[in-house]
């Protein structure tokens, strides 16, 4: 299964970034529930273990808010592994202007 890890810079602490992160998923659902469906979340700590279905392809991973960086990680089948660029560019993208 093709892996993705993506670090994300910012300048808050772990506890805003996992403010921000919480509120991030509230909106992304609304924004794209025609796209997304099954959606799962769970908190462990500042780590929030995520997952959905888009398009029939379930995507899962891991997004730890840490001081200075959030940390991205997970696993995409083999049917996703010709979108991951563009699936790790879209993850940058609205994570990076949620941090900054």
């Amino acid at each position: 299964m093709p892996k993705f890890n993506i670090t994300i810079p910012h300048s808050l602490t772990a506890e805003e970034a996992k403010s921000r992160l919480e509120r991030f998923t509230e909106s992304m659902q609304a924004k794209f529930k025609d796209q997304v469906s099954d959606l799962d979340q769970t908190w462990n700590d500042n780590t929030l273990s995520f997952g959905f279905k888009t398009f029939g392809i379930k995507i899962a991973g891991d997004i730890t808010a840490e001081d200075k960086a959030l940390q991205v990680s997970g696993n995409l089948p083999f049917a996703a592994a010709m979108f991951k660029g563009k699936i790790e560019s879209e993850m940058k993208e609205q994570l990076g202007r949620l941090v900054s």
